[in-house]
């Protein structure tokens, strides 16, 4: 009698064992099913990237369903030794891709590599990764992003029917072991050319507010008959804008950016700032979500992703 007792108590705590188990086991493997994205950005000092983020945020506040997301920025655009440390973090942290905004476009590669190899899906945005030295470890990364060249070159064509042939002209340019730096350049490089003004000086604010004012004072200071600074981001023409008017230039010195964050818009009303490019951040790091998660879907390998997915990029005057 009390055997049978005891069985029926036992066969009882094992059927709620059970009972208590099965709701927790389906979650967890619902849990376990969803993908970890990691979205690595550079400063997000910077308004852009801010803007970036809350962009991610919103997408996947709208998306809860189909994954996770981590994301992480680092305090200024030159820490490449921060961003590689989270990248690395990412990595111990078994995410299921990694969308990353590199703050060089060289130094990042090898870690990048390591994510790889751990059988993480990374999908490139904002500053690509330097092609040559992909090659050089047999890397294949999907660049999500505008053509940063065209981009410039909308703003430069733009400030170029307010010059004449011989205007001197600087650039103030990003962070300059950049692609999208480079590009930017050779963008603005490109419109003046077709103008025929002269560039009297391209030096780095390192993207920042400050430095760009450091660089904007010193070519001002140096080349007097300055007509415009052409500048890599919003702020450093933010900083430019300072300078100008330290300088008591207030009204003879164009100033053009390039990014369109909301810091820039009553410059722009107000005649300060002449120029800038919308790359659209909110939907940069969703389109290189996106990418991520199709691949994971359609269960690629890091080396059947395609290369370029062009976003837009568009001119924003007054």
């Amino acid at each position: 009698m009390h055997h049978r007792i005891r069985r029926r108590v036992l066969a009882a705590a094992v059927v709620l064992t059970a009972c208590v188990a099965l709701p927790f086991s389906s979650a967890h493997a619902q849990v376990a099913k969803k993908p970890k994205v990691a979205l690595v950005m550079k400063s997000l000092a910077n308004e852009f990237f801010l803007t970036m983020e809350n962009g991610a945020k919103d997408y996947q506040k709208h998306n809860a369903n189909e994954f996770d997301l981590i994301t992480n920025g680092i305090k200024n655009e030159t820490d490449t030794a921060a961003q590689i440390q989270i990248v690395e973090q990412m990595i111990v942290s078994k995410v299921d891709v990694i969308v990353l905004a590199p703050a060089d476009s060289k130094a990042l590669v090898p870690v990048v590599k390591k994510a790889v190899d751990a059988g993480i899906i990374v999908v490139n945005i904002d500053n690509r990764l330097d092609q040559d030295v992909l090659k050089s470890k047999s890397l294949n990364v999907p660049f999500v992003g505008p053509d940063n060249a065209k981009g410039a070159e909308k703003v430069g064509d733009y400030l170029a029917q307010k010059l004449k042939s011989g205007d001197e002209v600087g650039i103030v340019e990003g962070v300059s072991t950049t692609t999208n730096a480079q590009q930017r350049t050779a963008g603005f490089k490109a419109a003046m050319q077709k103008v025929g003004a002269k560039i009297d000086s391209v030096q780095s604010g390192e993207w920042e507010i400050d430095k760009g004012n450091a660089v904007a004072s010193a070519m001002l200071n140096e080349y007097p008959n300055i007509k415009a600074l052409l500048c890599g981001n919003d702020n450093m023409a933010i900083g430019a804008v300072s300078a100008v008017r330290a300088a008591g230039k207030q009204g003879k010195v164009y100033v053009v950016g390039y990014d369109d964050i909301g810091a820039i818009k009553p410059m722009l009303k107000d005649g300060r700032v002449l120029a800038t490019a919308d790359q659209y951040a909110a939907k940069q790091a969703v389109f290189g979500i996106d990418t991520a998660l199709k691949a994971l879907s359609e269960h690629k390998k890091q080396s059947e992703l395609s290369g370029v997915v062009e976003t837009p990029v568009d001119l924003v005057t007054k």
